[in-house]
């Protein structure tokens, strides 16, 4: 027979350590809950959002932004603002450019354009080939006609706006077109913007050929402003609270051309047969708008693959 405290321990043990993990329970739950409704108290020492450092002297292709104009000023000083603190996507920015900018500075060169024009890319785009409402397309937002004024082919199956040797040609194109008429880059970055017809007819009715000294719709004083801001911005990145290492940037992908000037059933079956898949072709070639080419005509593309060892596949 078990004697009475005996007894009493054996039933008294777990029900006394049942109610003790309870009210620890019980303590937790109010506490953290106590916590959740409390105030939030940021100290002094914790608010640290603040305007972004203005250089004294900025320029743009060589030619000065006159930051003593009050107006030039504050339209700077706001692209600085959102830049600066839309932090993910001038991350991206910064990123996407260590793989695009080398290509770009390139054709750049190669047409005498000078280089900060590749930061407009990233103002038009963001160095990604996306669509636009009115249907600008591509890194450098191409409208069809002007594309197709610089020899672009645009059809159902084909769409060269995405093609970024092809489209930052035509961009060339039109730059050393406006550059011919104004002779000045500023009013050029402008005219990519507002059309060189729109800038010709301001400056006819505000008497000025200084873009600095024009009146201009609000896009395109936000277009050329951003643009000299993203230059400062990719030069001096720490400067404005922006640390990366190599690692964190896209890398360029080397890739070798195959030649076609046949048409092609379907480019999944294309792409197997040069070890890659569907998805990597589309990628690498984002102006096959379909997945075959009929190709009555038997134009030559060239078709951008992957060299071997630049990227991994998932297995099937």
């Amino acid at each position: 027979m078990i004697d009475k405290k005996k007894l009493f321990l054996i039933v008294a043990i777990p029900i006394s350590f049942t109610v003790l993990v309870f009210l620890v329970i019980f303590y937790y739950i109010r506490s953290e809950k106590a916590l959740r409704q409390a105030p939030v108290i940021i100290t002094e020492n914790e608010r640290k959002i603040s305007s972004p450092p203005i250089p004294e002297k900025l320029e743009f292709c060589g030619e000065r932004v006159p930051l003593e104009d009050f107006d030039v000023r504050e339209r700077i000083d706001r692209e600085f603002l959102v830049i600066t603190y839309w932090h993910s996507a001038t991350l991206l920015y910064l990123k996407r450019a260590n793989r695009w900018f080398p290509v770009i500075e390139k054709i750049l060169k190669k047409n005498g354009i000078p280089e900060d024009f590749k930061y407009m890319s990233v103002a038009e785009s963001g160095i990604i080939n996306s669509v636009s409402p009115d249907g600008a397309t591509g890194f450098w937002q191409l409208m069809e006609p002007a594309a197709k004024k610089s020899g672009l082919e645009i059809n159902k199956e084909i769409d060269e706006r995405f093609n970024i040797e092809k489209s930052t040609q035509a961009a060339c194109e039109y730059l050393k077109e406006a550059f011919s008429k104004f002779k000045n880059w500023t009013l050029v970055a402008a005219a990519y913007n507002m059309g060189i017809d729109g800038i010709e007819k301001q400056m006819e009715r505000q008497k000025t050929k200084n873009y600095y000294n024009m009146f201009l719709n609000e896009e395109t004083y936000r277009f050329v402003s951003r643009i000299v801001t993203l230059k400062e911005i990719f030069n001096n990145p720490n400067k404005y609270g922006f640390y990366f290492s190599d690692y964190d940037l896209y890398p360029v992908i080397e890739t070798y051309d195959v030649k076609i000037n046949y048409s092609v059933n379907d480019f999944a079956d294309f792409a197997k047969q040069h070890g890659i898949n569907y998805k990597i072709l589309k990628i690498f070639n984002p102006w096959l708008r379909e997945s075959y080419l009929k190709n009555k005509a038997r134009k030559t593309y060239l078709i951008k693959i992957p060299k071997s060892g630049e990227i991994t596949l998932p297995e099937e």
